[in-house]
């Protein structure tokens, strides 16, 4: 869809408010929404890789503080909190927003499109917010401005989170929400339930999904390095192919999901992402390296998917004369995205005050993965999802999440502001029973 065709009628027309959302709701979103949009944009063209979203922390940290909030920074690199406290009393939850962009050179025709570039893992790439990231923050931006205003009359306390290293930290660090809950952000802050959003290609713009129970799977990266011995590509008999052997690797590593695992249980995804191996076409290299990601729902079939790729890399590479040092995992991962059953009950109506309940949708499990499992883990938590597809354009085949020509319509900023609003009004107003 051509860019023109969007930027001529932005979200600057809000969508009227939905049957039961609060009135407030409505006339917050409209007060903040051409800044939302304006953030989107500006971080947008100045993307930042994991742990390194200085300027955009920047950005957030200097909008808390013209709020008259306190922000802190610098937790888990460049996260930033701050927590509101509402002029009554009430429970505490926390909001939390991505910030980190991707390696990914972006291919849209939008006029405030990345031209960053960086090097990353010793190549030459572009930087793009390709998985909405942008939109996130900008939306938590507007939502912490709108709770501001209505601070007098706000029950409760707020902890706004901005989290760097979502997509993982450079190798050889510790980021994302791990990190950031092991620099203590809940030790003094300890809410009763945790609420995020995510853009998602896969859902129109103007439609919601949530999932209760397991949402987003387990990820896990894996490096296989196999080794051989080098020779001219005209002797292969010469050395130990590895390339060979790799290719044999990734081919029967399928049978670790195929043959190895029960997906009638649960589903299991095992994928290769990058192989790199030689430089040069007559010249058959010393080794080949290997990366991947494990998507699991289940921790049995977890670990048995670890131990099955360990065991298939190295028997498949003494088979062709070669070794194989597999490691698997090579990083802690994230775990399952629960979104607690109760918690997920209790604000689905609000969900559906929104945008209506025909346009609350459940979309079942989702292979990909989210840190904020970890926050979740610690209290109640609620993540959903914001359809960020043009109307006119079929989800099914739009580009995804992570793809280039990934493409928001900017709709969505104004839901996902109106959604994460109204579930914490209705939270904070009139709690879940225990």
């Amino acid at each position: 869809m051509a860019a023109i065709l969007v930027f001529a009628a932005p979200p600057a027309a809000h969508a009227q408010q939905a049957a039961g959302e609060r009135p407030e709701v409505a006339a917050a979103a409209q007060a903040v929404g051409d800044k939302v949009v304006a953030w989107r944009r500006d971080i947008h063209a100045h993307p930042e890789l994991g742990n390194r979203e200085t300027r955009t922390a920047a950005l957030v940290a200097d909008h808390l503080r013209a709020l008259g909030l306190e922000p802190k920074t610098g937790i888990a690199t460049t996260g930033v909190t701050a927590v509101l406290k509402g002029g009554r009393p009430g429970p505490r939850i926390a909001l939390r927003a991505d910030m980190d962009a991707l390696p990914v050179t972006e291919r849209t025709d939008v006029p405030f499109a990345s031209k960053v570039t960086t090097t990353f893992r010793g190549q030459q790439t572009g930087v793009m917010h390709a998985c909405g990231h942008d939109a996130h923050t900008s939306v938590l931006m507007g939502v912490a401005e709108a709770l501001v205003a209505m601070k007098d009359e706000l029950p409760g306390e707020v902890m706004f989170i901005f989290q760097p290293a979502e997509e993982g930290p450079p190798d050889g660090e510790e980021g994302g929400a791990e990190e950031m809950l092991a620099q203590g952000i809940f030790s003094d802050f300890k809410p009763e339930a945790v609420f995020g959003l995510h853009v998602f290609s896969t859902l129109g713009a103007g439609r919601i999904g949530v999932h209760a129970g397991p949402t987003m799977a387990a990820s896990d990266r894996f490096n296989i390095v196999v080794k051989g011995r080098q020779t001219h590509g005209s002797r292969p008999w010469g050395g130990i192919d590895p390339v060979v052997a790799a290719a044999d690797l990734i081919g029967t590593a399928q049978t670790v999901v195929s043959r190895r695992q029960d997906i009638s249980k649960q589903p299991v995804v095992l994928s290769f992402g990058a192989i790199n191996g030689g430089i040069r076409y007559n010249i058959i290299p010393d080794q080949v390296e290997m990366v991947g990601t494990i998507r699991t729902f289940d921790e049995d079939m977890r670990q048995g998917v670890f131990a099955d790729l360990k065991n298939v890399a190295e028997k498949v590479a003494q088979a062709h004369g070669a070794t194989a040092v597999a490691q698997v995992p090579d990083t802690k991962g994230n775990p399952v995205t629960v979104n607690d059953p109760a918690l997920t009950a209790r604000m689905l109506p609000s969900l559906q005050k929104v945008v209506g309940a025909d346009n609350v949708v459940d979309p079942g499990l989702t292979m990909g993965a989210e840190d904020f499992s970890f926050y979740a883990r610690e209290v109640p938590g609620l993540f959903f999802f914001v359809g960020a597809t043009p109307r006119d354009q079929d989800p099914k085949t739009a580009p995804s999440n992570h793809s280039p020509e990934f493409f928001l319509d900017e709709s969505a900023l104004d839901i996902g502001v109106r959604a994460l609003l109204q579930v914490s009004l209705d939270y904070l107003n009139d709690p879940p029973r225990s």
